[in-house]
């Protein structure tokens, strides 16, 4: 087949329309298509008036050959690439000791999908409970003010990203077409099949946790094993007379030691005790700059009328998203401090996101429809290793988790201390006054929002900034700025506060047979690129055992 990519229509082209234009482009007959099938929708917004949709289409005709040399010179006319997964190891018959996956969030989850599908039979821990357990026991803080330290929003089955917007889409490089692998499974397992092609794929809450516990009965299907509600409280590590440390298994909270060569790391970006273990137990960690900031939330309709204009409702075009961003002048420290929208959910809500008791966390989160009267994101101000020392200058690596806790524990007090989350118009927030009732927008936030001021809930310098930003984001976006659209505090979550070093071989800097992998160990940041870097380490791992293998092992 061949690829035919930056096909331009406009949204009401219909398939007919998208036939014709493909024989246009390529001056072939009708009868020369023998068929083809989409390989990406986007959409060009740039004239409001004039949005258009771009295609990447894989065609199939008898004359591809005369086609490929015809069009040589054309970037646009291409063999289709191959984006089969192929699997780069078998398991032997026998192993001495199963892989174990610590976390069964995105990473987690391919990481042993992988092994399984691959014959490895890994054994995966998590310290929160399976899906449907683990939403009722969310829903009880929503509802009822009541914290579940260990299952929540962020530990549990399907991890943080089942309570988010399902986005499945990243900007990593990806040669080997890893994310294609992440999406073909998400189909098999229930995602609806538009997610291979269109170009921002979502799924929604609801979606993702039935396909969870699908994915979950393949790898147990293929002979891996899932427990929940085991929090690894300790690693065995054995060391060298010559100073190298080997991974050798992992202690329970219930004193239960599991032996294992073989430990992938997927913790998630919220495991802050397990982060205080590891560091106690010697694994090299370094302290990594984040983000803060607040939750905004605004109308949909004025975000889509902002983007769309008179197209807006188009269910080509659907909810409208953006992505803004805005370099700040130095602050007293001499730094120009870059403020952005993170995480940002057309049609959604924000949600407590806390995992632990005292403290107040913000996330955001969609269904698949992305109706919901509201659009929120983060507005997030990056921070670096440098900020930390305020609230822990030991130069420790867990300086950031400090700052974290610090902010969340105060957003708790300014929200009343039951769990609400702190509020501010944010046309007050631009004013420097305290608010002191809501107006057209409604926060979607529960337990609930308590209204005043939320210059304290952040440091000095990211007020500023995000108080700089809000007005070049508004000429951007019309209405952005708008008086009545409110803050909610605070979000501190945005990626992980540490990065637990690795290797060429994806294992720790300094300890062997252990895999620091996803989120929590900062190689990704959301759905995709944590279920791509969780295959990438099931790979190292599988073909590590191929490799230590004792010559005398059966195959």
């Amino acid at each position: 087949m061949l690829r035919l990519t930056d096909l331009k229509l406009p949204l009401d082209h219909g398939e007919a329309g998208l036939t014709a234009a493909i024989l246009q482009r390529l001056g072939i007959e009708a009868a020369e298509l023998a068929d083809y099938h989409v390989a990406k929708r986007s959409h060009d917004a740039r004239k409001r008036g004039a949005i258009t949709l771009i295609y990447a289409v894989d065609v199939d005709t008898p004359r591809e050959a005369e086609l490929l040399r015809r069009f040589a010179d054309d970037p646009q006319v291409r063999p289709t690439p191959d984006t089969e997964y192929h699997f780069v190891a078998t398991a032997p018959q026998r192993i001495e000791h199963r892989p174990l996956v610590i976390g069964f969030g995105p990473c987690g989850l391919f990481a042993g999908l992988i092994l399984a599908q691959m014959g490895f039979r890994p054994i995966i821990l998590d310290r929160g409970k399976a899906v449907r357990e683990r939403t009722k026991d969310t829903w009880d803080l929503w509802r009822q003010r009541e914290l579940h330290p260990e299952s929540n929003v962020q530990f549990g089955e399907g991890g943080a990203g089942t309570f988010s917007d399902g986005k499945l889409y990243s900007q990593i490089r990806d040669p080997q077409h890893h994310g294609r692998k992440v999406l073909t499974e998400f189909v098999k397992a229930g995602a609806p099949e538009e997610i291979l092609y269109v170009s921002k794929p979502h799924i929604g809450t609801f979606r993702l946790v039935s396909m969870v516990e699908h994915m979950r009965a393949t790898i147990e299907s293929l002979g891996g094993e899932i427990r929940f509600g085991q929090r690894v409280d300790d690693l065995l590590i054995e060391i060298d007379p010559d100073g190298t440390r080997h991974i050798r298994g992992a202690t329970l909270a219930s004193g239960e030691q599991l032996r294992a060569d073989h430990v992938v790391l997927a913790l998630g970006h919220s495991a802050r005790d397990t982060f205080e273990m590891l560091h106690a137990r010697g694994v090299y960690l370094e302290a990594k700059p984040f983000s803060i900031g607040f939750r905004v939330e605004h109308p949909q309709s004025v975000i889509d009328r902002a983007r769309f204009g008179p197209q807006a409702g188009h269910p080509m075009l659907g909810a409208a998203d953006y992505k803004l961003v805005h370099h700040c002048k130095n602050d007293h420290a001499g730094r120009g401090r870059s403020v952005y929208s993170f995480c940002m959910c057309p049609g959604g809500t924000v949600v407590a996101a806390a995992s632990e008791p005292g403290r107040v966390v913000t996330n955001g989160m969609s269904q698949y429809s992305r109706n919901e009267r509201n659009a929120n994101a983060a507005v997030v101000v990056g921070i670096e290793p440098a900020d930390f020392a305020p609230y822990d200058d030991s130069g420790s690596p867990l300086a950031g988790i400090a700052l974290q806790r610090a902010l969340e524990s105060h957003a708790y007090v300014l929200g009343g201390e039951n769990y609400n989350a702190p509020g501010q118009l944010v046309g007050d927030f631009l004013a420097g006054r305290a608010s002191q009732a809501l107006g057209d927008v409604q926060p979607s936030y529960r337990p609930g929002v308590t209204l005043g001021s939320l210059d304290s809930a952040l440091p000095d310098y990211a007020i500023a900034a995000i108080r700089e930003a809000m007005p070049a984001f508004e000429r951007q976006i019309r209405g952005y700025a708008m008086h009545d659209a409110i803050f909610t505090g605070v979000e501190t979550r945005t990626s992980s506060p540490v990065r637990i070093k690795r290797d060429d071989s994806l294992q720790s800097l300094n300890t062997r047979g252990l895999y620091p992998a996803g989120e929590g160990a900062g190689y990704a940041g959301g759905i995709l690129s944590a279920g791509v870097d969780g295959i990438r380490v099931a790979e190292a791992v599988a073909l590590n055992i191929l490799a230590t293998r004792s010559p005398a092992s059966p195959d």
